[in-house]
């Protein structure tokens, strides 16, 4: 399940649609806008994207990861538009039999996103200044 709002992030709701009777894990991360980034003080980010290729390339890794680990169920969530300090921006949930696989493929997505996702972040600091920043 892919979703790309503008809404705030409920990570219960994110959980709840990963959960099932047939998984003994569930793993959730939660991205949060940081407050301190390389010194500078962070205020609030604002995130835009392709909507049609930032949906296509995250459907794209969920496949991957479903093929590569025995997942039940996988939700991606990632906010977009301002989000302010302390704000969930992303929400990655799996769910497997066991822990392994399933903290494996979350750590992978999680991954897989920040590297190759075409979702910009443009960082706004104290100082008045901002920087647009594109995925590794």
């Amino acid at each position: 399940m892919i979703e790309l709002t503008t809404d705030p992030i409920d990570p219960a709701a994110v959980t709840a649609r990963v959960r099932s009777p047939l998984a003994g894990a569930v793993v959730l991360f939660l991205g949060a806008t940081r407050q301190v980034t390389a010194g500078r003080t962070t205020l609030w980010l604002d995130y835009e994207c392709y909507l049609e290729m930032t949906t296509k390339q995250l459907s794209a890794l969920e496949h991957e990861a479903r093929g590569r680990w025995n997942l039940i169920e996988c939700a991606i969530v990632h906010r977009l538009g301002r989000v302010d300090v302390g704000e969930v921006s992303m929400a990655v949930a799996v769910s497997s039999p066991h822990r392994r696989s399933a903290f494996a493929a979350g750590e992978w997505l999680i991954d897989q996103i920040k590297q190759q996702v075409p979702i910009w972040k443009q960082e706004h600091w104290d100082n008045g200044e901002s920087e647009w920043i594109h995925p590794a």
